[in-house]
């Protein structure tokens, strides 16, 4: 009799619980992004998009309380992989968001995604886990990281440049970048250099250029790094001979400190602020008047995952137990992307529209990135096919 009561007492503590977990009153999400040393910039604008969403829903996200714990990786695995551990093990949060860099993605995925936490990444791209290594509990509010680059290689083989300089950081989204751009270009491939993540003097490399005389540069250099090699790249004397080409390295985390130097540069990207479509006419004067500075395509990630959230929450009425109810919302992006076009690939990376943009300035002053075509339409990436989901 005694072990009957206390078998009845805990079924009854279970379906208690049980029905405390389906009636949550908050959701817990760690924001991870690096907001520190010269890329800061990039997580900046990322973390801001993200709170943004957050306000803009009264503080919640699918009817229940947001609750965000802001960490900075520090741009550091080790540091990184200390940090999520405390998010999921100290904080047990039900969703990490953010990631800048590939180097610090391959650091956190597999806890995250092991621990069945939805990572919802929103910049890192890496190749690895959009293919053979994707998982259930990863979803991207940005790209692959080869997909932009390979809008650039296709800008050049249709300009007809036959002979480019490729230059990248040595690390994965780096080697993502140069295998993107050369996935869709056929000419010659003079050099190609990767240097030191976070480096800032491109003296050496602006002469190895210099001598190469390609036709065009194509260049990936994110935040404070390619502030100064635009700036470089100018005082060479290299901008009126040598096009420069460029993938997260003209835009609007950059722009306000390079302006003129930049000026007339391309770039490849999904988003620009100048985008004219109602979400994101709305999107870019809310932030603007929030944060008092122009999103740039960090920034518009952020702000989608917010909403991806806000979206999935809302579906699965607050229960964050059921995690194939909540994958099936994830997945199914019910929400109006501030780039426009946006759906998910069997891969969970987004089949988007990609452009080519240039650095203007506008009329009341600022530097900001203007598209001039549209280079794919409703494009997936090419490592979904390995992608076993």
């Amino acid at each position: 009799m005694f072990n009957t009561r206390i078998a009845a007492l805990g079924l009854a503590s279970a379906l208690a619980l049980s029905a405390t977990t389906a009636m949550a009153e908050s959701v817990k999400i760690g924001f991870m992004a690096t907001l520190s040393g010269p890329p800061a910039v990039l997580g900046k604008h990322m973390r801001d998009g993200f709170m943004l969403a957050v306000k803009q829903n009264d503080g919640k996200l699918g009817g229940l309380d947001a609750e965000v714990e802001v960490v900075d990786d520090e741009l550091k695995p080790d540091v990184a992989l200390e940090r999520v551990k405390a998010l999921l093990e100290r904080d047990q949060v039900d969703f990490v968001v953010g990631i800048v860099f590939s180097n610090i993605l391959q650091a956190v995925f597999k806890p995250v995604t092991q621990s069945e936490t939805f990572l919802i990444g929103t910049n890192a791209g890496t190749s690895t886990f959009a293919g053979e290594a994707c998982s259930p509990y990863f979803f991207s509010t940005s790209w692959q990281n080869d997909q932009v680059h390979a809008v650039m290689g296709k800008y050049a083989e249709d300009t007809g440049f036959k002979r480019v300089f490729l230059m990248a950081p040595n690390y994965q989204a780096g080697k993502d970048s140069v295998a993107g751009f050369k996935s869709q270009f056929t000419g010659e491939v003079v050099d190609e250099v990767y240097t030191k993540l976070g480096q800032l003097d491109f003296s050496a490399e602006l002469a190895r250029i210099a001598d190469a005389k390609p036709d065009a540069l194509f260049t990936f250099m994110p935040g404070g790094m390619g502030v100064n090699l635009v700036k470089q790249y100018q005082q060479a004397g290299l901008t009126e001979s040598i096009p420069f080409l460029s993938a997260f390295t003209v835009d609007e985390t950059t722009l306000p400190a390079t302006q003129d130097a930049a000026l007339g540069m391309f770039s490849s990207t999904q988003y620009s602020p100048l985008l004219d479509n109602e979400a994101n006419n709305a999107f870019v004067a809310a932030f603007e008047a929030e944060y008092g500075y122009t999103p740039a395509l960090y920034a518009s990630q952020g702000y989608d995952a917010g909403l991806l959230l806000n979206s999935a929450i809302g579906k699965v009425g607050g229960d964050l137990s059921d995690k194939d109810a909540v994958r099936a919302a994830l997945k199914e992006a019910d929400f109006q992307s501030v780039r426009g076009d946006f759906s998910y690939n069997n891969n969970h990376f987004p089949i988007q529209d990609f452009w080519l943009v240039k650095a203007v300035k506008t009329e009341d002053g600022k530097y900001v990135t203007e598209p001039v075509e549209k280079v794919f339409d409703d494009w997936g990436d090419s490592y979904a096919a390995k992608c076993p989901m």
